[in-house]
């Protein structure tokens, strides 16, 4: 059996290395030490994103638009922005310029999942969340994950997820992988609590698309109260990049929601650390419980803080793709959309000339697609 062909139902074989030096082997005991203190799955349900299959890549996909999204829609409308802007300031000729422009109009329109713009196919794709669970609750990061030697704590600076991720499902991998992605080859959606729809999908997906492709670990905030937990960000790269959400959350948001500081402050970037400076004595003491937290992340690196009865934690959150005979799965008829397809830039024409007044129809070369 040649790269990438496999037969309809089967698996594909899992090849199992040794780790890559050092560095690696520890990695491969941190992770087999976590999994041995984990005691259940905890699946937080579907994300999308888009990848992309060109011939220099084939029959391997690269990763697009991260896969981060809440709904297949939303993956699509990044697609629609990606594909305008490489129109705008990346084609080369016009003939370029206008079949990405013909995979706007079509995205624009129509809900498509998959496409093709010259000989580089793009496909939604769907993979689903989940984070390991034991005696200490949700996971939070291992000591081995990526950490940034000098902690940058600027907001505008932010790593980017699954940047030019190259999926390859026949990869070989290491001992730990291997049994988490054979582990998971029968996860499916089961109980009262799912709609039949979703579990239905679930079962039939699973022989479809029998095989398992790890994406790299993200990160998140999670928040505890009296009800239980609760998702607190979006997914990040790093460790690093949910503290710094969180960091802002601590400084510029909640004590704005508390009302600490006015949201019509006329210098918003105004954070709690800048404000309890100039406060009276009574608004820099009820300040003085978030900048204590913001701070402990910022010298400690810390994973959980408590705040006003509140537990915020960095957790390690882990996604997989099913994979089948023709590569990433799709979304399923179950998935459900937010909002429908829509216009979202304004008219580039195939010179490279964006019309913010055009109100023609944009759809010529739609055929080329």
């Amino acid at each position: 059996m040649r790269h990438g062909e496999v037969s309809p139902g089967r698996s594909r074989p899992l090849v199992v290395r040794y780790p890559d030096g050092p560095v690696e082997a520890v990695m491969e005991a941190d992770a087999l030490d976590a999994m041995s203190d984990v005691d259940a799955m905890l699946v937080r349900g579907p994300l999308f994103g888009v990848a992309a299959q060109s011939p220099e890549d084939a029959p391997r996909w690269r990763v697009v638009v991260p896969v981060t999204a809440s709904s297949p829609q939303e993956a699509r409308d990044s697609l629609n922005s990606w594909l305008w802007f490489r129109a705008k300031d990346e084609a080369q000729s016009r003939a370029e310029r206008r079949a990405l422009l013909a995979g706007v109009a079509r995205l624009e329109k129509e809900p498509v999942d998959e496409l093709t713009v010259q000989d580089t196919r793009y496909r939604v794709v769907r993979a689903e969340e989940y984070a390991g669970s034991g005696r200490d609750g949700i996971e939070q990061p291992r000591a081995t994950d990526p950490e940034p030697a000098v902690p940058d704590w600027e907001r505008s600076v932010r790593d980017r997820i699954d940047d030019n991720l190259l999926l390859d499902p026949e990869e070989p991998v290491t001992p730990t992988q291997a049994a988490e992605r054979l582990a998971l080859r029968a996860l499916v959606y089961a109980g009262s609590r799912f709609p039949e729809e979703v579990c239905h999908d679930s079962e039939l997906i699973r022989e479809s698309h029998p095989d398992v492709v790890l994406l790299p670990p993200a990160f998140r905030v999670v928040e505890k109260d009296d009800i239980g937990w609760k998702t607190g960000s979006g997914l990040h790269a790093s460790a690093h990049e949910a503290r710094k959400t969180l960091d802002f959350s601590l400084t510029w948001f909640a004590p704005r929601q508390q009302g600490l500081i006015p949201w019509d402050l006329p210098d918003r970037t105004a954070d709690a650390r800048a404000v309890a400076a100039e406060s009276d004595e009574a608004t820099a003491g009820e300040l003085a419980e978030y900048l204590r937290a913001a701070d402990r992340l910022r010298t400690e690196r810390a994973n959980q803080i408590e705040v006003r009865g509140t537990v915020h934690r960095i957790c390690r959150a882990r996604r997989l793709l099913r994979w089948g005979p023709d590569g990433p799965e799709g979304p399923r008829p179950s998935d459900t959309d937010s909002h429908l397809p829509d216009k979202l830039h304004p008219f580039l024409d195939e010179d490279g000339v964006v019309h913010f007044d055009h109100e023609g129809d944009d759809s010529d070369g739609a055929d080329d697609v």
